[in-house]
């Protein structure tokens, strides 16, 4: 099964998070380049679009994810942008410099991190999805994690993501509750 990102972070997760006897291949494992198209108005359009691009390409079962940041406040920005949010460099330090600025005067930080999975393979396109509810700090906390980890704290815990470790971050997580989605349908497909 190919992974479809280019984010070693998401990778990391991905394998630990996937059963242990699937075997799992990057995108330069099939040779296709680390940036997959994403040019969908949701999460679902995004990770649908890449799993999409890759299986058409090698033929082989693929998986990919959209996560997206939603903060109430923002009116769920960044949202689909979350990446990109700073600006096309997709540069995480920069991205959350900027949502601490824009919730500077916010007394409501409530969030939600979501992520969507998109299975395309030759039996069809199946979609998975996973969220955890949470509040952005005022300040970077921990050196876990990737993406606005440092920013989200998750309301079943007193650390941010960041300063999890990464099993229990797993194990609560938005990528951990899709994922786990989709190892259930591959586990019940094979029976």
């Amino acid at each position: 099964m190919v992974l479809c990102t280019g984010n070693p972070g998401k990778i990391a997760e991905l394998r630990a998070l996937m059963p242990p006897d699937m075997e799992l291949l990057s995108l330069a494992d099939v040779g296709l380049p680390a940036d997959l198209p994403e040019t969908g108005a949701t999460l679902e359009a995004n990770a649908l679009q890449k799993a999409r691009f890759a299986h058409e390409r090698t033929g082989l079962p693929c998986i990919a994810d959209d996560t997206g940041l939603e903060v109430l406040a923002l009116g769920g920005a960044p949202g689909v942008r979350s990446a990109r949010y700073a600006g096309e460099a997709k540069d995480p330090a920069a991205n959350m410099a900027l949502l601490l600025r824009e919730l500077a005067t916010a007394t409501d930080r409530s969030a939600r991190f979501r992520t969507v999975i998109a299975l395309v393979d030759a039996r069809g396109e199946h979609v998975f999805e996973g969220q955890v509810r949470g509040r952005i700090t005022t300040d970077r906390r921990g050196s876990g994690g990737f993406g606005y980890d440092p920013v989200f704290l998750p309301e079943m815990s007193d650390l941010t993501f960041a300063e999890l470790d990464p099993v229990r971050k797993n194990a609560i997580s938005h990528r951990g509750q899709a994922v786990w989605k989709l190892a259930r349908f591959l586990a019940e497909r094979q029976r």
